[in-house]
């Protein structure tokens, strides 16, 4: 993998190119942070279930300087009830940001297809130009590449890290090589039991969450790893990942056995 391609690259078949490592605004990172992370490179902004003013802020802050075309804004979306409901959180987000549209609006946690009614809300939506792109998230790996047989998303989130490398066996492997939807994952520091002294092998460095990062980026599979950072230390931390690079094979295997390690504890 080049340095180009580990630091940005197309989200799958939507075509728009995204960086590599996204950011979340549910942690609780101030404006500043997500804006620090805006100037570094960071186009991927996951505004999910947990909405916070930070990078809310940052999304309004972002667009009044006239660069809302380089963001990409993602919504989660957990309705399971059709109509009104479902489209007021659409317009509620809208609203509450500012913006015209949403990049991709994400079904969240669909271990089974989501209703088809669903779908023909997000459709209309879709032609509305209220939204760009279709994901789904979800915790049932193996429901993935049937989603993608449907050819009615354009991206999923779905969980990933040195200690859950399921994904690698269930999932990558059985996506289409044509008009693939795009990849993201969250959790890489498995909620930051990773980093954890008590769940490093003995002998084993300790990893960082940056180092997390980096390992889910060396994937070739994945087209952006979500961070959470709750501040601007973290965020800067997170930020390392872009800098260092991608891992070398013998930091690859570092982080595989200090995963294999950790989920023998589990």
């Amino acid at each position: 993998m080049d340095d180009d391609a580990y630091v940005r690259r197309p989200l799958g078949r939507t075509g728009v190119i995204v960086s590599r490592l996204g950011i979340s605004g549910g942690y609780g990172a101030p404006t500043e942070a997500i804006e620090l992370a805006f100037e570094k490179g960071v186009n991927y902004f996951y505004h999910g279930s947990s909405r916070g003013a930070g990078m809310t802020q940052a999304i309004k802050n972002i667009t009044a300087k006239g660069q809302r075309e380089k963001l990409f804004v993602v919504a989660q979306n957990y309705w399971r009830i059709f109509g009104w409901p479902f489209k007021r959180s659409v317009y509620s987000f809208l609203k509450k940001t500012g913006l015209d549209y949403i990049d991709g609006l994400l079904l969240g946690w669909h271990n089974t297809h989501p209703n088809p009614r669903l779908l023909d809300i997000c459709q209309e939506l879709k032609e509305k130009k209220l939204i760009r792109f279709i994901g789904v998230s979800g915790h049932n790996r193996k429901a993935f590449p049937e989603f993608a047989k449907t050819g009615l998303y354009d991206f999923f989130h779905c969980r990933y890290n040195a200690v859950h490398r399921g994904a690698e066996i269930d999932l990558f492997p059985y996506l289409p090589t044509e008009n693939r939807p795009g990849v993201v994952v969250y959790t890489a520091t498995s909620w930051g039991k990773l980093m954890s002294p008590s769940k490093t092998a003995p002998g084993e460095i300790r990893p960082k969450g940056s180092d997390c990062y980096r390992f889910v980026m060396s994937n070739p599979a994945v087209d952006v790893c979500i961070t959470g950072p709750a501040d601007m230390d973290e965020a800067k931390n997170s930020l390392k990942a872009l800098e260092q690079g991608p891992f070398l094979p013998t930091e690859m295997d570092w982080m595989r056995r200090v995963g294999m390690y950790f989920h023998r504890l589990s």
